[in-house]
């Protein structure tokens, strides 16, 4: 990502990304602007202007080719590669993102998963086996992980990304319910479901 792109037209990239897959299931071969947005709810101009920051994607009269738009998006996204990244948190959310198997076609492996309860260390999810929260400084800079997400109670947040900033973490998927500021060189996103629940209750009768 070149600092000159706003991170909201970053943030849009997966979008197109989730469209063009829709489409070539579909049998579609090129896509338009106007088709992607129908499928997204975002309009054919914003998509031609998100999408002219990278370069002469499409072609005159024909729209994007599907395959070359995906390789290019995966390959500005860096997610042309798989990337391996450590959950930290073995609880219901935490095993639940483990067995999820949607990661690993979109460039991601979980690696490994970490818990402090000594009824759960030892315990297999799915392929991996929990592993002792003490153990995980030593695995992400052995491993040279560089994507962790936390699922873990916001009391505990703040001291686990500050250890995990110490051994080379550089991108944070954060579950735990709070806000908290990392150092530059450091991206984290916070997903707190019970926040859009909050927003959405606010439409209701």
């Amino acid at each position: 990502m070149t600092p000159q792109i706003p991170h909201i037209i970053i943030g849009r990239l997966p979008l197109y990304l989730r469209a063009l897959t829709r489409l070539k299931k579909d049998g579609y071969n090129y896509a338009s602007s106007r088709e992607l947005g129908k499928l997204l709810d975002i309009s054919a101009a914003q998509i031609r202007k998100d999408l002219s920051h990278f370069g002469e994607l499409g072609k005159r009269g024909k729209g994007y080719e599907i395959e070359f738009l995906t390789s290019k998006l995966n390959q500005i996204l860096n997610t042309d590669t798989v990337w391996d990244m450590i959950v930290i948190g073995a609880g219901d959310l935490g095993s639940g993102l483990v067995r999820y198997k949607g990661f690993l076609n979109r460039g991601f492996r979980v690696a490994a998963i970490f818990d402090i309860d000594s009824q759960k260390i030892g315990r297999k999810i799915g392929d991996l086996v929990i592993k002792d929260k003490r153990e995980m400084c030593d695995f992400v800079a052995k491993n040279g992980i560089q994507i962790a997400v936390l699922a873990i109670p916001a009391e505990f947040a703040q001291e686990v990304i500050d250890d995990l900033v110490v051994v080379g973490i550089t991108a944070i998927l954060n579950y735990a319910p709070i806000y908290i500021k990392t150092p530059d060189g450091v991206q984290i996103e916070h997903i707190d479901p019970a926040v859009h629940l909050q927003k959405l209750s606010y439409f209701l009768n």
